[in-house]
């Protein structure tokens, strides 16, 4: 049996991700007791640890609070939304005054807003902190964006800082704001990742649709490109999954699994919000778009066989592949510019006073979306705290520039042959867009006042102006 108070940190959710976190936090010295309904996840648990210490299950409300030293640190891993909810409110009758309750579920942003002021009317107090590395970080040290009010976090600061991930021995973990600014930085990460993940299948299709890459040769391609400027998790990891053999008949796993990518929503909530906010996401927009394009697979192969295609004309592979780097590292700080400059803008919107260098700094490692460049992006924003937008940063210039000319002529290669490369279109139309000093928009001021009397402002003189047309 357990004693009372005597575990310092509880978990409720003991699925894959709620396992291997809280067996990182008993591995990382912490006393720690995990809660799930289902027995059989809890006498997992107990398995698992034995080898550990430090750790015990439960499948038992009661047992698993009152076995917590206080004030209680409960951090919830379960799926975001309603059930996070129940979970509260199951837990609320058994709490006290100064206990903190954490959400480290990809919980909607307004969610945490709302769930941080119910339990403060409570004596509760709330963190809501996105984690991400999946299962794998999670045991072995994930990125951790905490939010929540600043005299709160010290309260589980040193166990985040503990089992977090580390880059260069500092811990990618901080503090991030008041409120819901944890949840808004993972909300706005995952949509960095669906663009980076779209942009790397881009490229997939054209190296192996024009260069007639094989599975093997795109592994290598992969592999040597993680030892450059592109090194990151998803490159990294591509390069393992064209290596992979299917285990139940022979051949390479990649061609046999099925194109409709799925999602959860949150890539899609940073796409909403960006519009909300005025901000152009464009490159994010694009991903959240072709995840809803793959699933509709039987529509898409009926119109394949519809309407005819360009006659392919195969580029040489070494040819293609010296395009397909440089435009990919463009297309990927695109990617982040993109999410930084929502982020930004959210700071100043609902009060986050986010610091966009520590957000980057706390994304080189343990996340998803870690990679080499964010170590520049970082000290860009760290040498100028103000930077209004990444492209505005004198650091970037000179490489992105010569990164360019690649990007358009992987496009012409890709148009030309009726290959799909939304992502990439994307990512060069905000840059050229971005770096045009007058736009076309002033036709469509002229059209809204002539068919709206919305009126427009002149190049020449203050003022609101309208034209009887």
């Amino acid at each position: 049996m357990h004693t009372e108070n005597t575990y310092e940190f509880g978990l409720v959710g003991l699925g894959v991700m709620g396992r291997n976190f809280i067996l990182n936090v008993a591995e990382n010295g912490f006393s720690a007791q995990g809660y799930d309904l289902m027995p059989e996840k809890a006498e997992a648990l107990r398995e698992e640890g034995v080898s550990i210490g430090k750790i015990a299950a439960t499948s038992d409300l009661n047992e698993f609070v009152s076995s917590l030293s206080r004030p209680r640190k409960i951090m919830l891993l379960v799926p975001a939304g309603k059930i996070v909810d129940q979970v509260i409110e199951d837990l609320l009758p058994k709490l006290e005054e100064g206990d903190l309750l954490i959400d480290g579920g990809n919980s909607h942003f307004q969610d945490t807003d709302r769930r941080e002021a119910y339990l403060k009317s409570k004596g509760i107090f709330f963190i809501g902190a996105g984690v991400s590395g999946g299962a794998e970080g999670a045991r072995k040290g994930p990125s951790i964006m905490p939010g929540g009010a600043a005299e709160v976090y010290p309260h589980i600061q040193p166990i985040f800082e503990a089992v977090a991930a580390k880059y260069q021995g500092a811990p990618c973990v901080a503090y991030l704001g008041p409120g819901s600014a944890g949840n808004y930085v993972k909300m706005v990460h995952n949509g960095i990742e669906y663009g980076l993940m779209q942009l790397t299948v881009e490229c997939y299709q054209l190296l192996a649709a024009l260069g007639g890459l094989t599975n093997t040769a795109l592994s290598e391609v992969f592999g040597r490109w993680n030892q450059g400027r592109l090194e990151s998790f998803l490159i990294e990891i591509s390069s393992v999954i064209f290596s992979q053999k299917d285990a139940l008949e022979t051949g390479d796993l990649i061609d046999k699994i099925l194109d409709k990518a799925k999602q959860k929503g949150t890539g899609k909530w940073t796409s909403q919000n960006g519009m909300d906010l005025g901000i152009p996401v464009p490159t994010i927009d694009t991903a959240v778009s072709m995840r809803a394009m793959s699933a509709l697979k039987t529509d898409r192969e009926t119109a394949d066989k519809m309407y005819e295609k360009p006659r392919r004309t195969l580029v040489e592979a070494a040819e293609l592949e010296s395009a397909c780097e440089p435009a990919m590292y463009f297309a990927f700080v695109m990617t982040y510019a993109q999410g930084l400059h929502q982020l930004a803008e959210a700071s100043r919107e609902y009060g986050y006073g986010l610091n966009l260098a520590t957000i980057s700094e706390i994304w080189r490692a343990g996340c998803i979306i870690r990679a080499r460049v964010l170590d520049d992006i970082a000290t860009a924003y760290r040498e100028q705290p103000e930077l209004p937008h990444l492209l505005l940063s004198g650091a970037f210039v000179h490489t992105i520039s010569a990164c360019v000319p690649a990007a358009r002529i992987v496009l012409q290669h890709a148009i030309g042959n009726g290959i799909p490369m939304p992502a990439l279109a994307a990512s060069l139309s905000y840059f050229d867009a971005f770096t045009t000093g007058r736009l076309p928009m002033n036709l469509i001021q002229a059209q809204r006042d002539y068919f709206g009397s919305h009126t427009y402002q002149r190049t020449d003189r203050d003022g609101i102006f309208h034209t009887e047309w």
